[in-house]
């Protein structure tokens, strides 16, 4: 049986108001921090979920897993020595 938006908001909005919380805190410490050239492929993908999670598309889950997904190898086998 589905639920209906309020009953979701009802059960999920005090953990979900903590995370984002948590990643509002995250940016803060980086913002407070020294970046390094380094820093900027992990930061942008971070941005880019944030976009996901922001925009007016289906998915977002999805969507926010294969942005941080491995693009296949078909030699990982050899690469993980397996």
């Amino acid at each position: 049986m589905s639920r209906t938006s309020s009953e979701i908001l009802s059960q999920e909005f005090l953990q979900t108001r903590a995370k984002i919380l948590e990643i509002a805190a995250f940016f803060d410490r980086l913002d407070a921090a020294e970046l390094t050239e380094s820093d900027s492929g992990p930061l942008q993908l971070l941005c880019d979920g944030c976009g996901i999670l922001n925009d007016d598309e289906p998915d977002k889950a999805a969507r926010v897993q294969l942005l941080f997904s491995r693009q296949y190898d078909a030699q990982w086998r050899e690469q993980f020595d397996i």
